[in-house]
């Protein structure tokens, strides 16, 4: 991506989870409503969320969204909802199913992609990766390989001269 390019987001996401690609590997996507209270949609559609270091577990047969935060309402002073509750997600039973048995595999996880409102009637719904960690540490080790090849080039073009 070019410099000072943003990515450009889709008509209706509220809010996107860019870093999610970069810190992993998404192997399938899956779109799931949200159970949200009124101030929270209100919220939500000023476009004010946040996805960055949420993810979404199994508990007891049913996916829960952990650390997405949507601020208070600022109108609803005193009936506003608590920013970084547990919000449960709706999936079909076949699609939880099919989640449990592949995080059950060593290294999957469930990571909230993108928050946007779809459908007929123009529900909240978010887009859940299932995805694999990249290893940054193979990186890393990559990059400084490749700097020590090049490094080692250029003494030899030096001592040639």
């Amino acid at each position: 991506m070019a410099k000072g390019k943003k990515r450009k987001v889709a008509s209706g996401d509220v809010a996107t989870n860019r870093q999610a690609s970069y810190r992993y590997n998404l192997l399938e996507r899956f779109e799931a409503g949200i159970v949200l209270t009124g101030t929270e949609v209100k919220s939500l559609r000023e476009g004010k969320a946040q996805l960055k270091d949420s993810y979404a577990v199994l508990r007891d047969g049913e996916v829960w969204l952990i650390g997405v935060y949507i601020p208070p309402y600022g109108p609803a002073s005193s009936a506003n909802h608590e920013p970084e509750r547990d919000r449960k997600l709706l999936l079909h039973r076949s699609e939880i199913e099919r989640l449990i048995g592949r995080t059950h595999e060593r290294g999957l996880t469930l990571v909230p992609t993108r928050l946007y409102f779809g459908g007929p009637r123009s529900r909240a719904k978010v887009e859940i990766a299932l995805a694999r960690g990249k290893d940054v540490h193979d990186k890393r080790d990559a990059i400084r390989t490749r700097e020590m090849a090049r490094d080692v080039q250029r003494e030899l073009r030096e001592v040639g001269r």
